[in-house]
């Protein structure tokens, strides 16, 4: 019997089991002939969906009682097949990610194959690592999770501060990098750096970069990310703004020192294109507006200059940093003064326009609206620009054709899974995990 096999075969069990009845018996259902299905007495107590607490830890609780589930009156341990690990591991990998949270109702196991971090590991060399959008918005003191689709999704944990934190309270930046949310932003007279890591649903403070910054630029490839420019705070009053760069690997918690940009700026973006990391726009140290980028090669260690490639943008005295994202090795930046979508010709160095955006990102100079990548698509999230405005978010997708003669087809996500979200995202970024 082949090892494939043995996997489909124990995806499909799984897949079972995570599939608990709520029929009149209160049977939880495991149909495969591999073992008898057992009766699971509840009192008053519904099968959590991905609201519920993700922050679950069974493996901290002294009684082993599930939050909800009285102990007397409920047998949770199931009769799971005892498989080796390598091939545990190989099977859970497989399962869609936003339905690991059930596998800490299973048993305790199953929670600690989850917080080694296996599982993710093997998920990334396999190629079956599916993206998640997280993101807060305008009133939010949390972050929210939502699957590609945004059919699902999850609070996050709120950060573990008191309520008159200045990091709490003022504006922050977030990344990705592997299974971690790398976020930052003000905390008194310094900048504080808290990850959350996807493993263990926790927040944990640190590591600090190199040279801790904000409104800098950033890119996220696999399980590093890349930071470049930013301002560099001296208590209060002392501010700097810089071209160092660092990069950060999830998989150590490390950051490593990079070679420095040719300019320094600040309130500029990032992407990473065709196994380059590229910082475009922003201000230098004397707050005018840079038209010019630069690439960064990690095999060389260099940066390039790249002469106008923002030439063309206009800019205004509310601008935010440029709008960018790549699909399928293209580069497109959502240019916020004619709510217009453009890619980027790198022969040409020069932008080609290829419609309207479905969202006002005009109205605050580009402040509000969320730009990104979600695999083959292109996601904008922000106000619509439809004849009835709400408070809440729209969620747009399309896959975008670099030739300008293909009309956008924008699809709206009807309901985001009932999250009413305010329409003003203050934080968007993706991870692919």
């Amino acid at each position: 019997m082949s090892k494939a096999y043995v996997v489909a075969e124990g995806m499909d069990y799984y897949q079972e089991m995570l599939t608990l009845g709520q029929d009149h018996t209160g049977r939880v259902r495991a149909s495969s002939s591999r073992s008898r299905p057992r009766k699971v007495r509840i009192r008053e107590y519904k099968i959590p969906d991905l609201n519920a607490d993700p922050c679950l830890d069974m493996d901290e609780e002294d009684t082993g009682e599930v939050v909800g589930f009285r102990p007397q009156d409920a047998d949770y341990s199931l009769n799971v097949p005892q498989l080796p690990y390598e091939l545990e591991v190989e099977i859970l990998a497989r399962l869609p990610r936003f339905e690991y949270w059930k596998l800490k109702f299973l048993n305790k196991r199953f929670s600690r194959l989850l917080k080694e971090g296996k599982i993710f590991k093997v998920r990334r060399d396999r190629g079956v690592v599916e993206p998640s959008v997280f993101m807060r918005s305008h009133g939010d003191t949390k972050w929210t999770m939502f699957d590609k689709n945004f059919e699902n999704y999850q609070e996050v944990p709120e950060l573990p501060l008191p309520s008159d934190s200045s990091f709490f309270l003022g504006d922050k930046e977030s990344l990705c990098a592997g299974t971690h949310l790398i976020v930052t932003g003000n905390e008194g007279e310094s900048i504080a750096l808290w990850r959350y890591e996807l493993e263990t649903s926790k927040w944990f403070k640190g590591p600090a970069m190199i040279t801790p910054r904000i409104l800098f630029a950033s890119a996220t490839c696999g399980s590093v990310a890349f930071v470049a420019g930013g301002l560099k705070m001296y208590g209060e009053t002392s501010k700097e703004v810089v071209n160092e760069a660092e990069k950060y690997d999830s998989r150590t918690k490390t950051w490593t020192r990079l070679r420095g940009m040719n300019k320094r700026r600040q309130f500029c973006s990032g992407c990473f294109l065709r196994g380059k990391f590229y910082v475009l726009g922003g201000k230098d140290e004397n707050d005018k507006n840079l038209t010019c980028g630069e690439r960064y090669d990690e095999g060389t260690d260099t940066w390039e200059l790249i002469p106008n490639i923002l030439k063309d943008t206009s800019f205004s005295s509310i601008q935010s940093p440029p709008l960018l994202a790549v699909v399928n090795e293209n580069l497109y930046s959502l240019e916020t003064s004619a709510n217009e979508l453009r890619v980027y010709d790198t022969n040409a160095n020069a932008w080609k326009k290829l419609g309207d955006v479905p969202v006002r990102a005009k109205s605050n100079g580009g402040w509000g609206v969320a730009f990104r990548s979600l695999g083959d698509k292109l996601l904008v999230i922000g106000e619509s620009v439809g004849p009835s405005r709400t408070e809440t978010m729209s969620v747009y997708t399309c896959r975008p054709s670099a030739n300008r003669e293909e009309k956008l087809l924008w699809e709206e996500s009807k309901g985001c899974c009932g999250v009413k979200l305010s329409h003003f995202i203050l934080n968007c970024c993706v991870m692919i995990a």
